[in-house]
């Protein structure tokens, strides 16, 4: 914080000196009053009683006492001339000092920002040709990937910035140790992760249990909230915002992806080998006899699971509203007669369900084969295949010899150097189960209230522009457009942390369960069965739409369909992402065009099922969701076309990640426009050539110059939402014609193509 130097004592005690030299009467803190010349010296007496003072002595003549008097006064007038002046001058030289202060940090952060952006251009590549190389090439010449990462780029830099501050922030001594304590609960779980030799001397006997097959589903759903056969949550209704409800949908498949199970190319059988050699090698691990012939027929079950699992990029998968189903309890004993509903909910929810209690399920196809597969399946498999299930989930926390199996597996598939060091693992499992007790610390360090509120404005003017584009668009019609900007109205923001967190008693609450830092496995356990409990608590609960998903210290930003809300955390905003010292070219096109991102989601292919109070409704009309669809299957066919290693860009699975890329770009380039309207134009970065308007654009493609192990590629493009961060860059500036305009590209050349794709 910035010192602020105080003047006005001194100067009010001199108010009667004035500049040229020439000086009014003023008083002196005895009182007396002083009378000065025009010409700045006292009234002098010469012969003949020339300016003799009324009160002289007799005879006219000035007394002894009177000339030490007057001596004196004249002394003291002479002192404070002197003094004042000299504060005078003081007080020019701080206030000079002061804007020179802060005229030379404004030149250190526009040079620091300058920097920033030149070390990662490489201006060799023509940003009309391909931009992302351009923008990026220089960065991606000096990285490599780190041992323990799949990828590595700029965010990722932010990202470990963020991780240092926590674990400097777990290691400070414990300053509320009382019981219920959070932070006291946090640092103790951070340090029971990192005693490894407790961890160690456990080996596998925390997982070794065996009980019957009703009593191990309720265990892995209700206790270790492992899915097994389906997915089992409370979440909000999607067509009654307003309250949760149980949702039941296709889950149980240890590979991330089904294809992967069907050996469909050489990719996938190589994971499919590395995976069955990692299920024996931890079930021989855990003491289990046959362990071969156990993961063969773990893996048999797993595909006839995978065989009836629908992929996310299908077209069933992405309309919420025919996946929707309300039914009775008594009506999905009959869809699935294989599993006991009533006792496995009563159980999990200790309550008596009414046979009534209305259940959303997805997948309702899904749930009628599974029942069958139950079925007809051995109760021995069906046992193992559950063990092996939370083995999946939970293995990670057990001894050395399980973490390194699991690495083995990564590195088969992914090509993972070498395992994440203790430290960053450990964070990650602070995180992960006590992020908001980390986040209070982190926020109090780390974040301030200014750069909350000035993040806020920024939102607030993409907001706007999305608001003057909804009015522009010529293919919406009135109707829609007035439900779609209603929607925009009612959008609520949670920016940086959530209030409670400056309430240490409030974030006590969110812990309500033991932690001892020599019992790092049954720390995890207690946390999960909290957890659980806190979700069962939510079923006849009304929603509160202030929850966070994510904590404060997330490197994210997300929106929620079903509570129309976006919520961009205190982690993400940080250098190089935002910075209140950038210019405002660098921080609309780095934090803002995430800002732009999050909000065109409420307003993609599933997000725009959404009405403005988060209810899954048709609020288009036909013709307008006609169009819509018209120009979503543009970008579909765009983002096909590109590969990575002769692999292809699924454009379906990826649709709505690249409508938000596309279309928050736009929002906030139209913002960032606005905001020079307003405010002027900005001082050009010292040592670049470019304009603001291209720093904006070149900041965009910086947020994601990244690097990807070649063995990874594969499952990205099979399972991430998001295209690969190239094609995430020049897709979305080659569609949009003020890129063109900005960099003088040639109207046909890749960045600047005669047809393009929009939707928003």
């Amino acid at each position: 914080m910035e010192k602020t130097y105080s003047l006005t004592a001194h100067y009010d005690e001199f108010q009667a000196v004035k500049y040229g030299g020439r000086y009014s009467s003023g008083t002196l803190s005895n009182g007396l009053t002083l009378q000065l010349g025009a010409d700045g010296a006292s009234g002098r007496g010469r012969g003949g009683g020339r300016g003799k003072d009324p009160g002289a002595g007799a005879g006219g003549r000035w007394s002894r006492r009177e000339v030490c008097l007057l001596s004196g006064l004249v002394f003291a007038a002479g002192v404070c001339v002197i003094l004042g002046s000299m504060l005078t001058l003081k007080y020019l030289s701080l206030e000079q000092e002061g804007h020179c202060r802060e005229d030379c940090q404004r030149k250190k952060a526009l040079l620091k920002a300058s920097r920033f952006i030149s070390a990662n251009i490489d201006a060799t590549f023509d940003p009309c040709e391909d931009f992302y190389s351009f923008a990026c090439g220089g960065w991606l010449r000096r990285h490599g990937i780190p041992e323990d990462k799949l990828s590595y780029g700029i965010i990722t830099g932010i990202g470990e910035q963020n991780e240092d501050k926590l674990r400097r922030l777990l290691l400070q001594p414990v300053r509320r140790r009382q019981p219920e304590s959070a932070e006291r609960k946090v640092k103790e779980f951070y340090r029971s992760c990192m005693d490894q030799a407790e961890i160690d001397r456990l080996g596998s006997a925390p997982m070794t249990r065996r009980p019957d097959f009703n009593e191990l589903l309720y265990r892995t759903q209700g206790v270790y909230s492992t899915a097994v056969f389906f997915s089992l949550t409370v979440n909000v209704d999607d067509k009654n915002s307003s309250r949760n409800a149980i949702r039941i949908d296709q889950e149980g498949l240890t590979l991330p992806e089904r294809t992967l199970y069907l050996g469909q190319d050489e990719d996938s059988v190589k994971i499919l080998a590395a995976y069955k050699a990692l299920m024996e090698r931890l079930l021989s691990m855990l003491g289990a006899h046959n362990a071969t012939q156990k993961s063969r027929e773990i893996l048999q079950l797993e595909t006839q699971l995978a065989n009836i699992t629908a992929s996310e990029f299908d077209e069933q998968r992405k309309d919420i509203s025919t996946m929707y189903n309300r039914i009775t309890l008594r009506q999905l004993q009959r869809i699935a007669p294989s599993l006991h509903w009533k006792r496995l909910l009563d159980r999990i929810f200790h309550d008596n369900l009414s046979e009534n209690e209305e259940i959303v399920v997805l997948a309702t196809d899904y749930l009628q084969k599974v029942s069958d597969i139950i079925k007809t399946t051995s109760k021995r498999v069906l046992h193992n295949y559950m063990l092996w299930r939370i083995v999946a989930a939970l293995s990670e926390h057990l001894s050395t010899a399980f973490r390194s199996t699991i690495h083995e597996f990564s590195r088969e598939i992914d090509g993972t150097e070498r395992q994440l060091e203790p430290g960053r693992l450990c964070l990650t499992q602070a995180n992960k189960h006590f992020g908001m007790a980390l986040g209070a610390l982190f926020v109090q360090e780390h974040f301030s209230s200014q750069s909350r509120a000035k993040v806020q404005e920024l939102v607030e003017d993409i907001k706007h522009s999305l608001d003057v584009r909804l009015q522009e668009l010529d293919w919406m019609d009135a109707e829609t457009r007035e439900a779609a900007r209603a929607k925009l109205q009612y959008m609520m923001v949670m920016m940086g942390y959530p209030d409670f967190l400056l309430k240490p008693e409030l974030i006590d609450q969110e812990y309500g369960f033991d932690v001892n830092e020599k019992t790092y496995f049954k720390n995890i356990l207690n946390s999960i069965k909290f957890n659980i409990k806190l979700s069962v608590k939510k079923i006849h609960e009304e929603v509160d739409k202030t929850v966070w998903l994510l904590p404060p210290q997330a490197l994210n930003a997300y929106y929620l369909p079903n509570k129309n809300q976006m919520v961009f955390p205190a982690g993400i905003l940080q250098p190089t992402l935002y910075d209140p010292e950038f210019p405002q070219s660098l921080n609309y096109g780095g934090i803002g065009a995430i800002i732009g991102h999050e909000l065109t989601h409420g307003y993609d292919d599933w997000g725009g099922q959404y009405d403005r109070l988060g209810n899954l409704k048709q609020w288009w009309t036909e013709d307008s969701f006609r169009k819509f669809q018209k120009r979503a299957e543009c970008i579909i066919k765009l983002y096909d076309n590109f590969t990575v290693y002769n692999l292809k860009v699924n454009g379906r699975l990826t649709l709505g990640e690249n409508i938000a890329d596309m279309g928050g770009l736009k929002l906030s380039f139209y913002a960032y426009q606005k905001w020079v309207r307003d405010h002027g134009p900005e001082r050009p970065l010292p040592g670049l050539k470019y304009t603001h308007e291209q720093l904006f654009f070149i900041a965009f493609a910086q947020n994601w110059c990244m690097k990807r192990r070649s063995q990874s590629i594969y499952l990205q493009l099979l399972t991430d939402k998001h295209a690969p961060e190239h094609y995430r860059v020049i897709g979305s500036v080659s569609q949009f014609d003020e890129f063109g305009r900005v960099f003088h590209c040639p109207r046909g050349s890749p960045m600047h193509p005669i047809d393009k794709c929009s939707v928003w």
